[in-house]
């Protein structure tokens, strides 16, 4: 699991992971709310209900492909004896659960899947369940306004490095006495220059295949490649200075790409704006 989270309902702390695509909510936390001295055996008596099992059960099915069902059977037949004890270690060993984590030290404790979290919160309280939604839902907003102010900056750093790059173009490639017109056409020459060392097409190609879009290739770029295209603009602005040809400049900038795109992909830190 990944760094984790914190949010405060009601004065209880609520610790939240992410793991892969999916939030895991801390079920030790949330039985804190109820007795903190023992969310052990709160989790364990949750457990041992058979509407409980079926949620588990029926969520695997649905998310887990190597789920073992036959297992889960055997749970199910059990739950509610007296004599039925489960504890999330054993669930998880047995069936091969994915939507329970069971970590042990320190920071260890019982953790779940929101779908899953959100019901074992509703068996302790129903009023802090909506309590937990709501303050889950506020974390959420809070981290698409920070990928959203993400986007726009990098947004923003192309394009002011489109101008440092169409001025480098003004003062190199382009005579004095061409027309509006022919500089722009000048323009979107460069333009596909880099879109061709980034995207492997141009803007017309990309509109051709994706007619039923709106925007264009660069609208439909990922962060990782918004990232690279700031640096590209830059870096062409140089070679043009330096003389370099376009077929020399679409050489060393598609390496270029290849790299850094290489390097993005791996980068935990834009991993974490997605």
């Amino acid at each position: 699991m990944a760094k984790s989270k914190t949010i405060n309902v009601k004065g209880t702390d609520i610790t939240i992971f992410q793991n892969n695509e999916s939030e895991y909510i801390s079920l030790t936390d949330i039985a804190k709310y109820k007795d903190a001295n023992n969310s052990d055996d709160i989790i364990k008596n949750w457990l041992r209900n058979r509407n409980t099992i079926e949620l588990l059960g029926f969520w695997e099915m649905m998310y887990n492909e190597n789920f073992k069902p036959v297992e889960f059977d055997g749970f199910r037949k059990q739950a509610g004896l007296n004599s039925f004890v489960l504890t999330p270690k054993k669930w998880i060993e047995t069936t091969n659960a994915i939507g329970i984590s069971s970590k042990s030290g320190r920071y260890g404790g019982t953790f779940a899947h929101k779908d899953i979290a959100f019901e074992f919160a509703s068996w302790i309280s129903i009023e802090f369940k909506l309590f937990i939604i709501k303050e889950f839902q506020r974390l959420k907003e809070i981290e698409n306004d920070r990928l959203h102010l993400n986007w726009n900056l990098q947004r923003t750093l192309t394009k002011i490095n489109y101008r440092i790059h169409t001025d480098a173009i003004k003062e190199v490639i382009i005579p004095k006495l061409l027309g509006q017109k022919e500089t722009n056409l000048v323009y979107a020459d460069e333009a596909d220059l880099l879109n061709m060392a980034l995207f492997g097409k141009t803007a017309i190609q990309w509109r051709t295949e994706n007619s039923n879009q709106k925007g264009n290739i660069r609208d439909d770029a990922t962060i990782e490649q918004l990232v690279v295209l700031s640096n590209m603009e830059s870096i062409n602005a140089v070679l043009i200075h330096n003389g370099l040809s376009q077929p020399e400049r679409l050489m060393q900038l598609n390496k270029m790409a290849i790299i850094q795109m290489k390097s993005l992909l791996q980068n935990t830190i834009i991993k974490k704006l997605k």
